[in-house]
């Protein structure tokens, strides 16, 4: 039995142990990039009402890109966890890659959301207030700091990945 908390799963050959640990990368930064548009959507657009997906038009438009937005949210986080399902069912699922890989998945949307979608293409900023920077260090602060965690689990198991590699010559 694999332990899928902190060891990478063990295969027959290189190339499946490869071919698995892109999928929980991928299937982790999904997760990530999805659940952290859902949130974003859900308080900001929905709850707090601060702004709408699209804002340079009516209310209609900015209700029905948050629709759109709300519905890749949810492709990408149900894509996800359908890779997350078929890593499970193979036995190859890799937590700690995983949750590096949501974390980078988390951060990256939130940094693309304020820098290009507020900054770059204005098409919304987080708040419509006199001092928006304020807004804007905290959201791309949190956003650098969910990559870098991200980083640093994704490295580590990186490791352990070439320490299995050395410790099993045969199995390559």
């Amino acid at each position: 039995m694999v332990d899928v908390r902190n060891n990478p799963p063990k295969k027959s050959n290189d190339s499946n142990q490869s071919n698995y640990s892109s999928r929980n990368l991928l299937s982790g930064f999904l997760f990530g990039l999805g659940i952290a548009a859902f949130i974003d959507e859900t308080v900001f657009h929905q709850l707090l009402r601060w702004h709408h997906f699209y804002d340079k038009s009516t209310t209609d438009i900015g209700l029905i890109s948050d629709g759109l937005f709300h519905a890749f949210s949810w492709f990408a986080t149900i894509g996800g966890l359908f890779m997350f399902a078929d890593l499970r069912r193979r036995n190859a699922l890799w937590l700690a890659r995983w949750w590096g890989s949501v974390l980078v998945g988390a951060g990256t949307f939130q940094l693309y959301d304020g820098t290009i979608q507020h900054k770059l293409m204005r098409i919304h900023q987080i708040r419509y207030v006199k001092n928006v920077l304020i807004y804007d260090m905290v959201w791309n602060t949190l956003a650098v700091l969910l990559i870098i965690i991200g980083i640093l689990l994704i490295v580590r198991t990186r490791r352990e990945l070439k320490q299995v590699k050395r410790d099993n010559p045969n199995e390559q």
